[in-house]
């Protein structure tokens, strides 16, 4: 297993450390939690930028590193459901959606086509896990303004989230109807 793949699964170890840190009661532990999600989201690019620049990317890879995005997120949006900090209609879509963009990339694997992340998919992404953290943190440093920065921000990746399904949707309609025949 190439450095690269190994980092992605440290990405998934970290996921239930981040959620007990965060779901358990404990001193400093929303701070410890935002610690470790922030250190779990940054391996995303790490690992990806490991794979090309050492030309090392595998099927495996492929694979497993979307899904460790996948939990975490999935993962962090679940447990703040649980601490009533986002409501469970919001969670549902964005977690909807990745089910659904991951579907469409069955449908084409099966075709023989890779759909590679859009970069629409990624901002959304980069604002789902800044939402994430603010929320988390209790908007800090925003709070002493009085800023929902939070809820601000999870709403843009709410839409980001919808928009870039669509787009996935739409780029492989093509794909998607012609299994239908």
């Amino acid at each position: 297993m190439n450095l690269a793949n190994r980092i992605t699964f440290v990405r998934i170890l970290l996921v239930p450390v981040f959620m007990s840190f965060l779901l358990i009661k404990i001193p400093y532990g929303s701070y410890i939690a935002t610690g470790i999600f922030i250190l779990a989201a940054a391996t995303d690019g790490l690992d990806g930028y490991i794979a090309r620049s050492r030309h090392q990317i595998t099927n495996l890879g492929k694979f497993m590193d979307p899904l460790a995005d996948k939990l975490l997120i999935s993962g962090a949006l679940i447990s703040l459901v649980q601490m009533g900090e986002l409501t469970a209609p919001v969670v549902m879509v964005i977690v909807g959606r990745e089910f659904i963009v991951s579907g469409i990339r069955m449908v084409a694997a099966a075709e023989g086509v890779v759909i590679a992340a859009s970069k629409l998919g990624k901002f959304k992404t980069v604002f789902q896990i800044i939402a994430i953290v603010e929320i988390i943190l209790k908007d800090f440093p925003f709070n002493y303004l009085h800023i929902p920065m939070g809820t601000i921000l999870i709403w843009i990746a709410l839409v980001l989230t919808i928009v870039s399904g669509v787009d996935y949707f739409y780029k492989s309609r093509h794909l998607l109807f012609s299994s239908i025949k």
